[in-house]
């Protein structure tokens, strides 16, 4: 890897295109060099993977919400269209809102892969743009699963390059603002454009995704699944507009008025991003990791660590009032973002939205700790948040900071990066319980690793409720094929709730 130094410009400097970010993350996105077989594996695993949480999330509000815009809008001239989740698999829409549609429904339960450095990411939000716009291509450009998977991995490698260098979040930026440009990056991959094009592409991606990070903040409404698929819609749009020749701010990062001196750390601030050297594969992929369970990150640790100790302390669930305080000594990020650092007073209201507790580590690891099990959808209703014991074994959860750990979840090595923490739960004897874990148990250091075979499993677990039995199989045997899917083969890549399914969703209307 090389090491790309970023720092501002003044315009007197006129930059020129080899010194800018965007430049040399174009210059990744158009090196032909091989794809490994360890990452050409994994991208079939997330493939797999954001099917099965889309799959699991088709009824729910928002992703009806995206699907019904989505189909609302013919397809392009441009090409034959790109199907929806869920949808039958002859109705196609527009690449973007088909990217739109699925990217929520992708998102909309956050349970699928992740990582974690400098700043946030989920780098599966990638795949649903880059496979819209090869469905819709796929014909009168000859594109195939082999080109699929080359734009995946680009964009993998762009987005985590990113995420380990520049912090977003420190700025309130939204984590979305990497996304952009890995995405259009990747979409340049697939279809072989140019560098020049490609940096066009990156720069208008990265202009048109930057937003607050109020999206996560406090009462944590619906577009926290909407942002994602936001950026993958304009990173597919950049491209359609950098292809047809029109250009971006320049230099995007660097400029005097650029991302880094008025949205990140200043016109000082200096970053060094790692970048694959030419002829360098792309392999950044293999250092992210899905979740087991449908909650934040940072929550996937401790959902196990909670489970354990449903098991070994049974003493602890008897009676509330045995308990006199849980602390969980964590990273910086558990702390002040899902944790009682945040200061956000909804983290424990059972009236709280689901987005809300997704992000909300005290009822998280409360209700894991009482059920011994963590449920996509049950270990959120309303019924099980208003629960009167666990509401009053909620309100002693609480969160610090440890520095050790935070030095752990910044670690670049894989072997010491860590996403956990160190439990205390005082009773009210006197006693104490203290525990530990570092990754989740999915985690690829972790108990049980997730391989294929778990990722295929949580497809059929995730889709046995709105699927055939047939689809399911369908699916599966197409998407463990990608490598070798022909043009005509790529449309597969979706699947068709069951007749009657999604009958009674209630579909809203819009404008469209």
């Amino acid at each position: 890897m090389k090491s790309h130094h970023l720092r501002t410009h003044r315009s007197d400097e006129n930059l020129a295109r080899e010194g800018q970010l965007a430049w040399q993350l174009a210059a990744v996105a158009t090196d032909p060099v091989e794809v490994d077989d360890d990452v050409v594996e994994m991208v079939v695993n997330r493939v797999i993977d954001n099917a099965a949480v889309a799959a699991a999330a088709l009824a729910r509000r928002p992703v009806v919400s995206a699907r019904s815009q989505a189909l609302a809008h013919p397809v392009s001239i441009g090409g034959d269209g790109a199907t929806v989740f869920g949808a039958d698999a002859a109705r196609r829409t527009s690449p973007e809102w088909a990217a739109w549609a699925n990217g929520v429904a992708v998102r909309e339960l956050d349970f699928h892969d992740t990582f974690l450095a400098a700043d946030y990411s989920h780098p599966g939000d990638n795949i649903p743009p880059i496979v819209a716009v090869a469905q819709h291509l796929a014909a009168r450009r000859g594109l195939t699963g082999r080109d699929v998977v080359r734009g995946i991995a680009t964009a993998y490698e762009i987005q985590i390059d990113l995420v380990k260098a520049i912090s977003l979040h420190e700025h309130k930026i939204d984590h979305v603002a990497h996304l952009g440009p890995s995405a259009a990056a990747g979409i340049g991959t697939l279809l072989g454009l140019d560098q020049e094009t490609i940096f066009q592409a990156i720069g208008q991606a990265l202009h048109t995704t930057t937003a607050t990070r109020q999206s996560r903040k406090g009462e944590i409404s619906t577009w926290k699944a909407h942002a994602p698929a936001f950026a993958g819609k304009m990173a597919i749009e950049a491209v359609d507009r950098a292809m047809r020749g029109e250009t971006s701010p320049v230099p995007i990062y660097e400029g005097e008025d650029g991302v880094i001196a008025w949205l990140l750390g200043g016109p000082d601030a200096t970053y060094d991003v790692p970048l694959p050297e030419a002829g360098e594969a792309k392999r950044a992929i293999l250092d992210s990791y899905t979740k087991e369970h449908s909650a934040e990150y940072q929550a996937q640790a401790w959902i196990d660590l909670a489970r354990k100790l449903h098991d070994e302390y049974p003493i602890i669930l008897d009676d509330p009032d045995r308990v006199e305080s849980i602390v969980l000594h964590t990273s910086h990020h558990t702390h002040y973002v899902i944790g009682s650092g945040a200061n956000d007073p909804q983290k424990y209201d059972p009236d709280a939205s689901r987005e809300t507790l997704d992000h909300s580590i005290p009822y998280i690891f409360t209700v894991a700790l009482q059920d011994g099990a963590w449920h996509h959808v049950d270990s959120y209703a309303p019924e099980r948040a208003h629960r009167e014991d666990t509401v009053a074994l909620w309100k002693k959860v609480s969160t610090v900071e440890d520095p050790e750990w935070t030095r752990r979840y910044h670690a670049l090595d894989i072997d010491e990066k860590a996403f956990g923490g160190r439990v205390v739960i005082k009773l009210s004897d006197g006693s104490e319980i203290v525990d530990e874990i570092a990754v989740a148990d999915a985690h690829p250091l972790g108990a049980r690793p997730f391989g294929r075979e778990q990722y295929v499993q949580k497809f059929r677990t995730l889709a046995e409720w709105v699927l055939e039995e047939a689809e399911i199989e369908r699916f599966l045997d197409l998407a463990q094929r990608l490598p070798e899917l022909g043009p005509d083969e790529l449309a597969g890549l979706t699947f068709t709730a069951a007749p009657g399914a999604l009958v009674a969703v209630e579909i809203p209307t819009g404008l469209f």
